[in-house]
């Protein structure tokens, strides 16, 4: 498979190594806005940049009907325009808040303890996320999934703000930490007890991996896709 790899920072040179690894070919490195020229005709793109770019870059390959995968966070207010961009130009799109295989089973974890948790009053919820000191948004990307897979589960909560629950509001804290590569948890607390789940990345590599396995599943395909779709979960 042809890869352009758009965002070539650290992550890019994860992402580049792995995919190398596994018999793909890295045919473009930018870090320049992706055109048909420098994209250099690859089977799929993916697109680890910064939230100010992310919109151009994807939608720039999109419109050159190449399918993206894209892990930058921070700038999904414009999320369902690229999911038409896509659609409109017969290729496919995968956002993932993060490609780890751990952390997409965090989800599905975190969703069935909310369940378990929703008519149980006495515990409140919390989540709190830590990240490396570079990361530019917060919270997470990742904090934001976690958060809505609660509010898909518990109707007490629909938005998510930084800092403690409030109302309907529920709390993310956003550490950051010297060169942590993500960690992520739920805690449901009571005056008596506490119950946590907690996913922590010992570094990047299962980002990397699962972008690829991403790029791997969505070649050839047209839609809109997730991790879920990647993973059978």
């Amino acid at each position: 498979m042809k890869i352009a790899l758009v965002g070539y920072g650290k992550m890019g040179k994860i992402i580049e190594e792995i995919a190398l690894k596994r018999g793909h070919e890295i045919v473009a490195r930018l870090k320049e806005t992706p055109t048909a020229e420098n994209l250099n005709n690859p089977d799929v793109a993916i697109e680890f940049s910064v939230p100010e770019a992310a919109f151009s870059n994807i939608k720039s390959c999109l419109e050159n009907k190449i399918p993206v995968i894209s892990g930058t966070t921070g700038w999904l207010e414009k999320r369902a325009e690229i999911d038409t961009i896509a659609l409109e130009n017969g290729t496919a799109f995968l956002y993932g808040s993060n490609f780890s295989l751990g952390v997409n089973l965090f989800f599905s974890l975190n969703e069935k303890l909310a369940a378990l948790m929703k008519n149980v009053d006495e515990y409140s919820c919390q989540l709190e996320e830590i990240h490396h000191i570079h990361k530019k948004d917060a919270p997470s990307g990742t904090a934001i999934s976690i958060a809505e897979g609660i509010f898909k589960i518990n109707p007490k909560f629909d938005a998510w703000k930084l800092e403690e629950t409030k109302d309907n509001q529920l709390g993310i804290f956003a550490i950051r930490e010297d060169e942590v590569p993500g960690t992520h948890s739920v805690f449901y607390r009571s005056e008596v007890d506490e119950i946590e789940i907690k996913h922590t990345a010992f570094n990047r590599n299962g980002f990397a991996l699962g972008a690829v396995v991403a790029a791997e599943f969505i070649k050839d395909k047209k839609g809109i896709f997730t991790m879920n779709d990647v993973l059978g979960l």
